[in-house]
Formats: structure tokens, C-alpha cells, sequence
């Protein structure tokens, strides 16, 4: 069925969220300031994100895999991605390009399952990950899976790996965009849409919160950089744009389900 979501015009895009996990956490854990709602509960949504044009299938960030997710307590998983892809009648070959906006365990948990596609990571990102610094971060370690990062890291490069410095258009109608921030080489995507520029922000900005009110999660690489990336992030979705936090379940009631695939965790974005 995805055919039939395809834009026919060159340079436009159709963006989908696939939302493959649910958990609940206090808002302590998420914000990095405290404020009167620090004890409450706030829902936590998984993504990953399809963008599909006339000729390309591109996924962005590869979520987490089935027996990564039965090692966390607390998630509610609804499938892997691959199996999210299959209600939309795609299996891992129909995907050409994975871009990975930063190699945290719940971004890049099914790299390995793509056997063709291109990798796209910033190469500030891979190496830090595959550096001296990240290991000796506890936190750093818990947030990262060394599996998954050393099968990007020695994929052919040029062929399988594109590491890429900075921005840059990749195809007609989507570009990446360094702003770290969350992580030392996080990316955001920008997409043309039918409806205008759609910025997929992923942990750049977790919820809408972040952005709309100034206020940054908890999980960060560099406090300053956070900040900027918020304003990079409203500038690249300037009207009539929007952009698209990571981890908000209000993604899921904004946007309109796949009627096509009534079962599967999917809604349009663009």
C-alpha cells in the first residue's frame, strides 16, 4: 500500500511516524530543569520515521530491536520496526537509505536488518561513539549499543556508509542538518512535503514542550548546543514548516492514521 501514499511530483516527499514503543517516566527524568511538575508521570512514544518519494524509501533512525525492548522494564513494545514496515507491505529491502540522526540504542536497534541500505550519520557522531570519550561517560555507555555502532562503523564506506559533516542535500526535497545538542553529532531531516517543509526533529527535541516552551531534556551532550538547536530547528520549519519532536505521543493524535493499514502504528505526518 505504500505505493499509493507516493507523491507523484519529483522533489516531494510523503512523511510517516511509526510508533513502536510506549513507556511511562517521571518528568524529573526528562527535563533537565525542575519545575512544579517534576513528580509528575509523562508517556514516553518510540518512533521512527518513513519518507517515501517517487523513487526512493528512506528511513530515518532504526529504532530499537525486539530483544533490546524485552530487556527494558516498563515498555509497552508494539513491534519492531521491521515488523512496522511490513504492515505498510515494506520488507528491509525496499529500503535504500537509513539516516541515523545519532546512535543511542533506541535509534539504531534494527541497522543490521537493512541489507542494502545507506547509511547517513554524522561524522562527528560515529566518532565520538568511537572514541575515548563516550566510554568512560557512564551514562554515556547505558544509551549507546557498541553492536550496533560497529556495524555502521565498518560498513563499506561510500557504498553502505556515508558520514557526512554537517548539512547537505541527499536528495531532491531532503537535507540533513547538524545541531547536536543531545549528542555530539545529533542531525535533524528536513523534508518537502505537499504541506510545506516537515522537520523530523528526532531527540533533538523529545516532545513539543521542548521547543515551544525553551526547555531541555534531561539527556544532553552539551547544554548550549541543546538551545541552538531549538532555534535551528524553528528556523528550518519557518511557516508554513512544522517540525516533529521524538519521543511525544502527541504525534500519534496530530497527525492522521493509515487508514490503508488500519493495524499498524502509523500516521501521516506530510
Amino acid at each position: 500500500m505504500i505505493d499509493a501514499l507516493r507523491p507523484a511530483a519529483a522533489g516531494t516527499w510523503t512523511v510517516l511516524a511509526l510508533q513502536y514503543a510506549t513507556r511511562t517516566a517521571l518528568r524529573s527524568t526528562l527535563f533537565h530543569q525542575r519545575d512544579e511538575r517534576s513528580t509528575e508521570s509523562q508517556t514516553v512514544a518510540y518512533y521512527v520515521w518513513l519518507a517515501v518519494s517517487k523513487t526512493r524509501t528512506v528511513l530515518i533512525d532504526a529504532g530499537m530491536s525486539r530483544s533490546t525492548a524485552e530487556s527494558k522494564d516498563g515498555l509497552d513494545y508494539h513491534g519492531s520496526p521491521i515488523e512496522l514496515l511490513g504492515e505498510l507491505g515494506l520488507t528491509p529491502d525496499h529500503i535504500d537509505t537509513c539516516i541515523l540522526t545519532h546512535l543511542h540504542y533506541d535509534h539504531t536497534g534494527v541497522v543490521a536488518d537493512l541489507p542494502s541500505a545507506r547509511y547517513v550519520v554524522q561524522r562527528r557522531e560515529l566518532e565520538y561513539w568511537t572514541g575515548p570519550w563516550a566510554a568512560r561517560i557512564t551514562r554515556g555507555r547505558w544509551l549507546h549499543s557498541q553492536a550496533d555502532t560497529e556495524h555502521i562503523r565498518t560498513a563499506d564506506r561510500g557504498t553502505r556508509l556515508d558520514l557526512v559533516d554537517g548539512d547537505i542535500d541527499l536528495f531532491p526535497g531532503l537535507s540533513v542538518h547538524a545541531v547536536g545538542g543531545h549528542t555530539a553529532g545529533m542531525q535533524v531531516v528536513r523534508v518537502h512535503t505537499d504541506r510545506g517543509p516537515v522537520v523530523l526533529a528526532s531527540d533533538a527535541s523529545h516532545f513539543y514542550e521542548n521547543i515551544e516552551d525553551d526547555s531541555p531534556f534531561a539527556i544532553l551532550h552539551a547544554l548550549p548546543d541543546m538551545y541552538g538547536a531549538f532555534d535551528r530547528i524553528r528556523e528550518l520549519a519557518a511557516d508554513p514548516g512544522i517540525f516533529v519532536p521524538g519521543h511525544d505521543p502527541l504525534v500519534s493524535s496530530r497527525f492522521p492514521a493509515v487508514t490503508a493499514a488500519p493495524g499498524a502504528h502509523a500516521v501521516i505526518i506530510g
